[in-house]
Order: structure tokens, then sequence, then C-alpha cells
């Protein structure tokens, strides 16, 4: 079927043995005889099988009637990808795919060593696949000839621009001839990428498949509402309810990304991280866990994570609402590939629906609006699993009969039944609890999770620099609590007062009962009742809530002037003002002045400010000066001076001499 398509027979029988039928839609369209030698601009979604297009259509321009190729003077063929994961994996389907075929492939990306590298190039390799900045410091360096360069492709041009490779690819391809084959993949064809084709494509064929910008018929979207303190408990039971055979978190930092797989790995969910802090051996690594299945999640950010294509993957989370709808049908581009179904999720926390309303619109998305799962909900689908496990349906060896027999004989069928239950439950991490979103109440404040409280005595207080940040942090520690399970606390000179959850407070009242200290010296005590004079704050409506206003702040200015104690403008201010004030005499503020000499006497006689004391000492130093240099003094203290100092020169040379 391959065959008659046009495809040389080596890379037809490569191409069935991994269990290809059928040329999906972008390849039938770049293999067209139509387009053989021809500039393209490809557009297409993501996991249509890009990449095994544009090698279809360098084995065309290259290979021409021939089905080997032949050692090349210089590299024939140039891929340029925007990350380090995809030119390594670009390079390992076009391994396989052109393996029958003869052809040397290498690769050159940041991160590994450019002396080996070196050393690749001068091998003389069919196709280089890199990224854009070290393919041009191989060129500056003189180490990549590219004049004999007859095909070049920019595989996910559009995220190329995005990462600011811009005046790299411009620098790469005006070192290649002018008569290359130019081809451009790209999910989108935004203003950027169309003016990139125009400069540097010779009359390039528009090939587009499918409704680029739309919604991917094997992606089911889902917009999960959240409250924002949520958003971790929701991805583990987003994870909980689908157990995908591999799964991707998307986050919006690095330090988003080490955070999330710090929790799944706590809670027993094997996790990897994948980010531009990574050396080049942890991201393969981490990849490679990925693929083992010896690791079934990875949490990444998006420029780490883009073109991935990681196997079985079937769901998407987007922990952060994308900024874009590209960035949105990139992400979820992960999954749904190659036929099969995927998942994909965004948390939307209550605060930003609209903003993820508008994000779907413009991806012309329409995803279904839902709560995530809850704990009922994922243990009914654990039942669930767990009774259709296909594990139940294969046939039992001979090897095994016996030992069967031997379970059968010892047990009853109840207790096989628990038993594996309880094997396959072992492993499987506690669903969370999450608030809902819709209950404004709730929402609005974070509350404290719950209803009757009782109260405990902890023997420190502010005169052994009792502290609510440390105190919350202890009692976390020593009793198995969690922020929500405290509730007031009322710090006093020599003890300190704790509202503790009863439903969560067993560990403090054995602690209490046995009277072992919590932490050194410190000692709890339980209370029969709330200390006096004290009421919870949660039960107080009177309370200020974060976000909320004092209602002591709401009075007006006139009632608020009447408490206030601070200073007024001084006598001196009030002075500059009036001073500042013009009176006109057809003014109706114009008061006429009074110049009489008691009058004039009371202005003399008021208090100097500081500056006019100091300007009036200055004025006084002035004139004494000039009065001593009229009248000579000056001139007669300064020769006695000079006098003075040469007699007392001559007597010190005369005890010399």
């Amino acid at each position: 079927m391959f065959e008659a398509s046009g495809i040389p027979s080596p890379i037809a029988k490569a191409m069935s043995d991994k269990g290809y039928k059928n040329l999906t839609p972008v390849q039938e369209e770049v293999f067209k005889d139509d387009y053989s030698g021809l500039d393209l601009l490809v557009s297409a979604q993501t996991g249509s099988g890009k990449t095994i297009a544009f090698g279809l259509a360098i084995v065309e321009n290259i290979l021409s009637d021939n089905s080997f190729f032949k050692t090349p003077k210089s590299p024939e063929a140039l891929i340029i990808v925007p990350t380090r994961e995809l030119a390594l994996q670009v390079k390992n389907e076009l391994s396989w795919l052109l393996a029958s075929s003869e052809a040397k492939i290498t690769s050159c990306v940041g991160g590994m060593d450019i002396r080996t590298e070196k050393r690749n190039l001068e091998t003389k390799p069919n196709i280089v696949v890199g990224t854009p900045g070290r393919l041009k410091d191989h060129i500056e360096r003189n180490h990549f000839n590219v004049s004999n360069i007859k095909t070049v492709v920019l595989d996910e041009a559009d995220e190329m621009l995005d990462m600011g490779f811009r005046e790299d690819l411009e620098a790469i391809l005006d070192t290649t001839p002018d008569d290359r084959q130019t081809l451009m993949f790209s999910a989108t064809v935004p203003k950027g990428i169309a003016n990139l084709a125009k400069r540097y494509q010779k009359d390039a064929v528009r090939i587009s498949i499918g409704k680029s910008n739309s919604q991917h018929v094997d992606i089911e979207y889902r917009a999960f509402k959240i409250v924002m303190s949520d958003q971790e408990n929701a991805i583990i039971n987003t994870l909980r309810y689908y157990e995908a055979t591999n799964a991707i978190i998307f986050c919006a930092t690095r330090i988003a990304v080490n955070h999330m797989t710090s929790r799944l790995t706590n809670r027993g969910i094997s996790a990897v991280a994948l980010s531009g802090e990574l050396s080049q051996n942890e991201r393969n690594m981490a990849l490679q866990a990925m693929r083992t299945s010896r690791a079934r999640v990875c949490v990444a950010t998006d420029v780490a994570a883009r073109g991935l294509d990681l196997p079985n993957l079937d769901l998407v989370i987007h922990a952060d609402i994308p900024r874009t709808s590209d960035t949105l049908l990139h992400r979820s581009g992960r999954t749904g590939r190659a036929g099969r179904k995927g998942v994909c999720a965004v948390l939307v926390p209550q605060n930003r629906s609209r903003i993820a309303e508008r994000l779907f619109g413009q991806a012309n998305v329409k995803p279904i609006w839902a709560y995530p799962p809850s704990r009922e909900e994922i243990l009914k689908e654990d039942k669930k699993r767990i009774v259709e496990n296909k594990i139940l349906e294969d046939p039992i060896t001979n090897e095994e009969q016996e030992l069967v027999n031997e379970l059968i004989s010892k047990n009853s069928i109840e207790q096989l039944a628990a038993a594996y239950y309880r094997l396959i439950g072992k492993d499987l991490s506690a669903p969370e609890d999450l608030r809902n979103p819709s209950d404004k109440s709730e929402g609005r404040s974070k509350g404290n999770g719950f209803q009757n409280s009782i109260w405990f005595e902890l023997s420190v207080g502010k005169d052994d620099t009792a502290e609510p940040r440390w105190l919350v942090a202890m009692l976390c520690k020593a009793g198995n609590l969690s922020k929500r399970d405290i509730g007031s606390i009322k710090i006093q000179p020599k003890v300190t007062f704790v509202e503790i959850s009863e439903e969560t407070s067993s560990t403090l009242k054995e602690l209490a009962a046995n009277k072992k200290p919590i932490e050194r010296h410190i000692m709890v005590k339980l209370l029969e009742k709330p200390p006096e004079n004290f009421t919870s704050n949660r039960s107080n409506p009177k309370r200020i809530r974060k976000g909320g206003r004092n209602p002591d702040f709401m009075r007006s200015k006139e009632e608020n002037s009447r408490h206030f104690k601070g200073k007024r403008k001084s006598e001196r201010w009030k002075k500059t003002e009036k001073r500042k004030t013009k009176f006109s005499p057809f003014a109706d503020n114009f008061i006429e002045k009074d110049f009489s000499v008691d009058n004039l006497n009371s202005v003399k006689n008021e208090p100097l400010s500081r500056r006019k004391r100091q300007k009036k000492n200055f004025a006084s130093l002035d004139t004494n000066f000039k009065h001593k240099k009229k009248s000579g003094t000056l001139k007669i203290k300064k020769t006695q001076e000079t006098n003075n100092k040469t007699s007392v020169n001559k007597r010190a040379k005369k005890k010399e001499n």
C-alpha cells in the first residue's frame, strides 16, 4: 500500500513494521507529486504525524529515484526545532524511519558536548537536527558546512519565534543556499510566521490540515471549578480518578514544578520534573523514566514540554490557566496523538471563570464544566476498576494452577477476594476532600473546617517569646494537625490558650492525659470550658475578615476629627500660609493692615525661627569683619601673629646651634 503511493520500499517496510497502515492527511498532502521540490507552509494540529511528513519530503528531494542514501560531501538536510527534547525525539523518529535507507543522522543541541558534536559533523551525516542557538554556533565556528544543504525544515516554527529565536533563524537561513527547499511546519500560522515565510520561501504552497485553532476531535476538554487553595488537592483527585497510564501536569513556573513534584512523590505517586533548570542528562533520565513506566506523571513547564510525544499519554492537567489560546492547544496536544483518545483538564479558580471562558472562546473549545472528582466518585471508580480488571480475564497457566489449588484449599473465596482488594488498594493514594466553590460563605472566608472545638492550655506565653507562627508549626507536628484544625490562639504572659477541632484532637488529648510535653518543656493541658473573657473569633460576626472592612474605619470625617490626637499644623506653618495669601483692595477678603508703632513693636518682639536666627548671626559676623577691616585692627592682629611665629623660629634655631 505504501509502495503504491511512491514511498521507497525500504521506508515502506519500516513503516509497516512500526504498525502504520495508512498515511495521515498531512503526510499524504506533503508527499504529493505536485508539491515535489516546492516550498511548503504547513499548518496542522499537534499529533498529526508532521515528523514523518517532512521525513518523507526530505527523502523525495534528496533520494529522487534512489532507495539508499550516499555519503555526501557535507550535510544535505537541516531540521531546526525549538527544544532539545524535540530535537532528540525527531532524531529517534527519523532513525527508525530511514534506518533501512542507510541514512546517517546527527543532532546538535545545547547542553551537550560541543566537541563530540563537531566530531559527528566531520563524519559527513546526511541529516542534521538541532536547536537554533547551537546550530548558529557551529556555523560561526566553521564546524558545520551548509553549502550543500538541499532541504531546510522549521518544525514548530511559531514556538521558535515566541521563544525569541528569530535572529538565530534568520542568521542560519541567510547562510544556506538560495536554491534550497524550505518547509515550515507549525500548529498555527500567526503574522510572524507569515512574514518569515514571505522572506525566506519562494512561492510557498499553503497546506492547512483541519481547522487551525480549533478543538481536537480526540481530546475531551474539561474545566474544573475549584477554590484556589484546593489547587493541589484537585490535581491529586484528578490523577486518582482517571488513573491514566501516563499524565502530564503543566505549571507556570519552575518553583511550582518542583513543589508539585515533591507533593506527588510524598503522596506515593511516581512523578518526575521537567523544567529549564535541569541539565540535558537529567532531562533524558526523566523522559526515560516516563517511557519505561517507572514514573507515570510528568510535571513540566510550557517550554520544556514543547513537542514531547510520550507514549500512552492519556491525561493533560493545566494547573494554571494558559495565557493564550495557542498555548492551550499546544499543551493539550500532548495527548490525543496518532488516533488515541485523551482528556484535558483545566483547573479554573472561582475568581477566574470569565478569563477561562474567554480563553476557551478564542480557542474554539467547548469544555465540559464540572467540579473536580470528589472522594466518593474516586472510591466508586476504584471499585469499578478492581472488578473490571483485565488481569482477571487472563487464563490460568499450568505453572500457576498448583498454587491456585493450594490457595483455594486453604482459604475461602471471600478471603481471597478481600486479599485481592487490599493488595490492589494498598498502593493507591487516598483522595482529598475538596470544598465547594459555589458555597459563597466558604469561598469568602477560609473557615476553620470544624463545628465543635475544645480548648487547650500550653505552658508557654509572651514571657517565653511565644508567637503564633511557631506555635502553629509545633501543634501541627506534635498533634498530627493541619492549619484548618487550629482555631483561635490567645497568648498570655505565662500561658497560651489554643482552640482545636474536637474531631482531630485525640493526639493532644492523649499527651495531656499522660502529662507528656509536646516539645521540650512545653506541657499541654485540656480545659473543660473556654477560658474566661475569650470567645472563638470564628464565631464572632463582627470580626474583620480578609478583604473586609472594619466598621470603625467607615466613620464620617467629622466623627473621625473628634478623636484625632495627632499633631496639628504649627503656628509657623500657618503664618507662612498667610504670607502666601494675596489680598486685593477690591477683593472681599481685603483687610486693611495696621502700621501703628505698637503693631510694629509686637512684630519685632515675636520669636525668630531657627532659620532666621542663623541668617541674623551670619549677618552680624559679616558686619564685624567689615568693620575691623576698615579700622585696621584686623591688619594689626595679623602682623602680630606673624612676628610671634618668626621669633619662636629664631629661638629654636639658636638652641640647635
